[in-house]
């Protein structure tokens, strides 16, 4: 994870006394493991809502109406506004 510029901050987490006894046993860097699962989900979690966006937008989404032209419109919108 690129940190580049920004400002780390402290946060605290509440672990089983066992699994910290576990993680302490090992030579990984626990807060740069965390903050790379957390940065993992965060964007899994933007695709799944992107995703949700996309499927809601398709259920109701409807044809425009017959002889409707985004042109025309856009061209009046900018007649109101000269």
């Amino acid at each position: 994870m690129s940190r580049g510029k920004d400002k780390l901050v402290r946060t605290t987490i509440t672990l089983p006394a066992s699994l910290k006894e576990k993680m302490e046993r090992t030579d990984t860097n626990w807060s740069e493991a965390i903050r790379e699962m957390i940065a993992q989900r965060l964007e899994e979690e933007g695709r799944e809502g992107m995703a949700e966006a996309v499927i809601l937008n398709e259920r109701i989404r409807r044809p425009a109406p017959k002889g409707w032209s985004a042109e025309k419109v856009i061209k009046e919108w900018r007649r109101r506004r000269s």
